[in-house]
């Protein structure tokens, strides 16, 4: 029973490739412009983002998706996108572009349902009797938690890339994201900024378990058999 349950998750899809980075990062451009630029959209930001009040309290069951198309700025759209631009296209080009939306997604959904259960933990909310419809200690906004589980998953497709950090150094892909897990990690108790280190973390283990439980690849195992040889 167990095993064809698990045959059904690991059923491929059947190969295209269809720009879905591009498709992406068009989208997530589009929403920044309509809601900083534009009074197209009547309602708030607030809506979209994900946060404990409009998610738990007010059934806004739409933001663990909505959530990852929004950015506090263009700096914080700019340097996202230019990430899923690296990494994205050539994570498509070898799952296939319908693989690698359902992993963008889930990804990022699973990142953010994990942060909004770390704030509801940790009491970040407030709920307003004013004229609003309600107010939040913290909200959160960006496909950061998508593309670090993107990051994952083009160290274990190309375990023998080297990225150029800051365009000088080169540091193996793998290394790379081992790097990135312990500096998110120890940022998590650190850190005094508005980064959710928590949601960057939660896509790299997310990322980890779409890889071994949807693809039967462990990553742990790639990674070590490249540095064995």
């Amino acid at each position: 029973m167990a095993s064809e349950i698990l045959s059904r998750i690991r059923r491929p899809f059947r190969y295209s490739f269809k720009n879905a980075t591009l498709s992406i990062i068009a989208i997530n451009a589009v929403v920044y412009f309509l809601f900083n630029f534009t009074n197209l959209i009547p309602v708030g930001e607030d809506y979209f983002s994900i946060n404990v009040v409009g998610f738990v309290f007010h059934q806004c069951f739409w933001q663990p998706l909505t959530y990852m198309f929004m950015h506090g700025n263009i700096q914080h759209l700019f340097f996202n996108m230019l990430g899923l631009l690296f990494f994205g296209m050539q994570v498509e080009r070898a799952l296939g572009s319908k693989e690698f939306v359902m992993m963008y997604l889930v990804v990022g959904v699973l990142s953010g349902l994990f942060s909004v259960g770390v704030y509801y933990a940790l009491g970040a909310y407030m709920i307003s009797q004013g004229m609003y419809p309600y107010t939040y200690l913290v909200s959160l906004v960006g496909a950061s938690g998508a593309i670090y589980g993107i990051l994952l998953a083009y160290a274990v497709i190309f375990p023998r890339s080297r990225i150029f950090v800051w365009f000088v150094i080169p540091v193996p892909a793998p290394i790379l994201v081992i790097a990135y897990a312990v500096i998110e990690f120890v940022s998590q108790f650190t850190g005094g900024s508005n980064v959710a280190h928590q949601t960057h973390l939660a896509g790299f283990a997310f990322a980890f378990l779409y890889m071994l439980v949807r693809m039967g690849v462990n990553p742990i195992r790639v990674w070590r058999d490249v540095f064995r040889r």
